[in-house]
């Protein structure tokens, strides 16, 4: 029997990358998986390949959340899996250059969008639900030129470990999944070229002690391991996966 059979799932950002692969994991294992984006195009294309219903949603958009939550909880009642995926890098500097749009812009999305979106569901989470929260190794190092980025994912690790505390009592567990380079297309999203992109990929590597870039079908499994009954004593977990990188 598929594992997540009878099961829903709703997963932000869920067009490319780590999400699009996690919710074709959950996709193919019975659930019914709800995933949402900015771009509808994307959104709808992304969702007919894998078997998904698609909405139109900016994370960063309380009012889209809002709207996010009364959609799903008359369409789809309640929800056993909450993947909060949905994130951007935005551009590099130092902290003396920075930019308030660029400050803006990344909190919104990566912090206060996310943590809206936990708020927002919760009362839609069933009781024994799993929430899986998209961090980064980002959020504890402090590589120059990512003051922003970094503190955007420290903070969502902080606010997930408190949700994970609150929410015990329901038996909704709480946990983060923090890669390290994995190939996506977000260093593509934050307006990097080819060359760019593959000078990046090829410094990481070499810094990475296994010397090889992570695949998001990879994540996609630990993630949907965080949601399995296997793991019902695991809440509050950060999972590094980096491939040594941060040793």
């Amino acid at each position: 029997m598929k594992k997540f059979k009878n099961k829903v799932a709703l997963i932000t950002g869920g067009n490319s990358g780590i999400g699009y692969a996690a919710a074709a994991e959950f996709a193919s294992e019975g659930a019914t998986v709800i995933i949402t984006g900015r771009r509808a195009a994307a959104i709808e294309q992304a969702a007919t390949q894998i078997g998904a219903t698609g909405l139109v949603s900016d994370q960063a958009s309380l009012s889209d959340t809002e709207r996010l939550y009364q959609d799903v909880g008359s369409r789809f009642g309640k929800l056993d899996i909450l993947f909060i995926n949905a994130g951007i890098t935005g551009t590099q500097s130092l902290i003396q250059d920075a930019s308030e749009d660029n400050f803006d812009s990344v909190m919104n999305i990566n912090f206060k969008g996310a943590y809206f979106t936990l708020s927002k569901f919760i009362p839609l989470l069933k009781d024994g639900a799993s929430v899986v929260i998209l961090s980064s190794v980002v959020a504890s190092t402090h590589m120059a030129k990512s003051s922003v980025y970094q503190a955007s994912k420290a903070a969502l690790n902080s606010m997930a470990k408190t949700a994970a505390v609150e929410l015990a009592g329901r038996r909704i567990r709480v946990n983060i999944v923090s890669p390290g380079p994995h190939k996506t297309e977000i260093m593509k999203k934050a307006g990097l070229n080819d060359e760019a992109v593959e000078q990046i990929n090829a410094h990481l590597t070499e810094s990475i002690p296994l010397k090889k870039m992570g695949e998001v079908k990879d994540i996609a499994k630990l993630i949907s391991y965080f949601c399995e009954d296997h793991s019902s004593f695991i809440t509050g977990t950060e999972v590094i996966v980096d491939g040594g990188m941060t040793l």
